[in-house]
């Protein structure tokens, strides 16, 4: 069944690049300048920030639900990042190059199963997973070290 990956909102952290540094601190979150690539994947536009590259690493709740998955990790957003928007069944390169988790979710926000798999398999899996019903979402993590890289849905 088709996919689409759903990368976070840059709208919905834009204003973590106005703060101060002691600010951010306070919100369990700093700003970096990023000093290899690969290595930094924002989780906005989608791609690996680019050295010299400011960066915020925050800790972003994926798993909100109540739940006992409820869950969140640090991830990066580039600043000024451009919106990443995926066609249906659309594999980014930031997750396609990279070892990747898989974490199958019902719709009462349970694990009800997970994989390890080469990134360049991801499109086959979620494809197969979607065509299971009890599946209601996928979270794709990178496997290490282990961040939340995006969400994957039924494509409408």
């Amino acid at each position: 069944m088709d996919f689409h990956i759903k990368p976070l909102r840059g709208g919905d952290f834009a204003h973590l690049f106005d703060l101060t540094d002691a600010e951010l601190a306070s919100q369990q979150a700093c700003r970096q300048v990023v000093e290899t690539n690969p290595g930094t994947p924002c989780r906005v536009s989608m791609q690996d920030a680019e050295v010299g590259e400011t960066v915020i690493l925050f800790n972003y709740e994926h798993q909100p639900k109540d739940s006992p998955y409820k869950a969140s990790h640090a991830v990066f957003i580039r600043q000024n990042a451009k919106q990443a928007s995926f066609d249906v069944n659309e594999v980014p390169a930031v997750i396609s190059s990279r070892l990747i988790s898989l974490r199958y979710f019902d719709q009462n926000h349970m694990m009800i199963d997970a994989d390890v798999v080469a990134g360049e398999e991801v499109a086959q899996e979620l494809k197969a997973a979607f065509d299971n019903d009890a599946i209601a979402y996928v979270h794709i993590h990178n496997a290490k070290p282990g961040c939340f890289a995006a969400s994957a849905h039924r494509a409408n």
